[in-house]
């Protein structure tokens, strides 16, 4: 039976395969048509269209303007997400939300006086047509692209721990990007047995088995490739890599199969390093190329800071009367608090924050904030819900001490406490700590050495590849969660 099943899957095998960049590169070419198709195609069920023609050519920034909108919205609004744009519903919901955002601030514009002259207002753009084009490229990504026989078939080189791992962020993160064929393994009584995971990569139960089964050993790899044709081999191997086994890897790559090391898959799929399965190679964790190294990135995102923690300031002291009485008629104790914490290369700064907890919540040593904690006050609750307690550090953020975006600053004692347990724990130090983050947003506030550990493969992936952009989305997630009370 195992044989047949083996067999149907060799006859089975497809070669037409996409990459992760060239599904990405067709859906920006489907949406470019669509929106700008639609965009056309409006002004032919106008009756001023030779005026409306007339204007549009002779003022094509409104081109660039409406594709500015729906990219810089479909970014934030995470469009481009190849595994949510490979499921109907995920991708629908996206498109629509973003169409219809966009589209309907292109149209009010010529309606907002003085921006622009009453002339331009035959630009009125029908909602409809950019709309149904849209529904009408992801209709196609989905009924064609989308399906298995474009899917990149991928073999695990590892069926340990690493190669666990990865099986469920694949399985989590990469249905419709990747077919998992199977497990090579050299322990040979692994051979012939299946891979199960019952959890995917954030710890949730799976509702049904998942397993695959490990096909023989690294030096049937070749073969293997050959009878399921495998385009892509993922490392995940703890050991050194021999010099047999370096030659095979060597001659994939010379028969044009992609082969990635298990950190950077995993990496590329969570937007976090596992940094338990890097090793020895710390340049994994921490390239000597990162963005935080280059003066004009520094200039830049300091003069950002200065911009929005100067607005943030103006915004505080409307709302401190209020938040001030509301925290004072809540419970006893000061306004503000204050916390000590590391900052940029350990320095120690003084972190300042709205009360939301009792007075001496923490007596005698530093503890971790749990969730339903009962140190905080009501007030307090919702303080820390809105992320409106954090607002007093504009003020760090002003004085050069923090970002707007970065790692949270950490307290010392949990830091030299952490350090010790945790691989590159002091890394997250290498750049300025932030207000908002892009662990806070995917993790939220540890409670704990593993939120810790959770939280730290995520600030390695910011610090590796932090930009303006990623400062962007980092705004946006944090401001939507603030909206939906999804704060601590």
């Amino acid at each position: 039976m195992k044989s047949n099943l083996a067999e149907k899957e060799r006859k089975d095998a497809s070669t037409v395969t996409i990459s992760y960049l060239e599904r990405r590169w067709l859906l920006l070419l489907l949406d470019f048509l669509a929106i700008n198709s639609g965009f056309v195609l409006s002004l032919y069920f106008r009756d001023d269209y030779l005026l409306s023609w007339s204007l549009l050519s002779q003022n094509p920034e409104w081109f660039v303007l409406l594709n500015g909108l729906w990219f810089f919205l479909g970014h934030l609004l995470q469009v481009y997400d190849l595994e949510k744009a490979g499921e109907t519903q995920p991708a629908f919901v996206s498109v629509l939300s973003t169409g219809l955002i966009s589209i309907i601030i292109f149209n009010l514009i010529p309606y907002l006086p003085p921006t622009l002259p009453p002339s331009r207002q035959p630009l009125f753009l029908t909602i409809l047509l950019p709309l149904f084009f849209l529904i009408l490229g992801r209709s196609l990504y989905l009924l064609i692209f989308a399906q298995s026989r474009f899917r990149r078939r991928l073999i695990i080189l590892g069926a340990g721990w690493a190669g666990r791992t990865i099986y469920r962020a694949l399985h989590e993160h990469a249905q419709t990007l990747y077919e998992v064929v199977g497990f090579i393994d050299d322990d040979l009584q692994k051979i012939g047995t299946s891979v199960e995971i019952h959890h995917n990569d954030s710890g949730q139960s799976l509702e049904q088995l998942v397993a695959a089964e490990v096909k023989g050993k690294s030096g049937d790899l070749l073969d293997l490739i050959a009878d399921y044709k495998v385009t892509t081999v993922v490392l995940a191997i703890t050991r050194n890599v021999g010099g047999e086994l370096y030659q095979v890897l060597n001659d994939c790559l010379q028969r044009e199969i992609a082969v990635i090391p298990m950190p950077l898959l995993y990496e590329q799929l969570t937007g976090k390093v596992p940094v338990e399965h890097i090793g020895d190679h710390w340049s994994v964790a921490m390239p000597l190329e990162q963005p935080g190294t280059r003066l004009i990135w520094h200039a830049g995102k300091r003069t950002f800071d200065i911009l929005w923690s100067s607005l943030g300031l103006l915004f505080l002291a409307l709302l401190f009367p209020f938040i001030a009485m509301a925290i004072k008629l809540d419970s006893p104790g000061p306004i503000l608090y204050t916390q000590k914490r590391l900052g940029r290369y350990g320095k120690q700064i003084r972190v300042y924050k709205f009360r939301s907890m009792v007075e001496d919540a923490e007596k005698d040593q530093a503890v971790w904030a749990k969730i339903n904690d009962t140190r905080v006050t009501r007030v307090g609750r919702v303080l820390r819900r809105t992320h409106i307690d954090e607002f007093p550090q504009f003020w760090n953020i002003f004085k050069g001490e923090m970002s707007v975006v970065g790692p949270r600053p950490e307290r010392p004692e949990f830091i030299n406490e952490l350090a010790e347990k945790i691989p590159f724990y002091r890394v997250r130090l290498a750049a300025k700590p932030g207000m908002a983050g892009w662990a806070l947003i995917h993790q939220g506030y540890g409670a704990s050495k593993d939120d810790a550990l959770k939280k730290l493969q995520y600030d390695l992936y910011y610090i590796k590849h932090q930009s303006f952009w990623l400062d962007v989305f980092v705004l946006w997630r944090t401001f939507i969660d603030a909206l939906t009370f999804r704060g601590r």
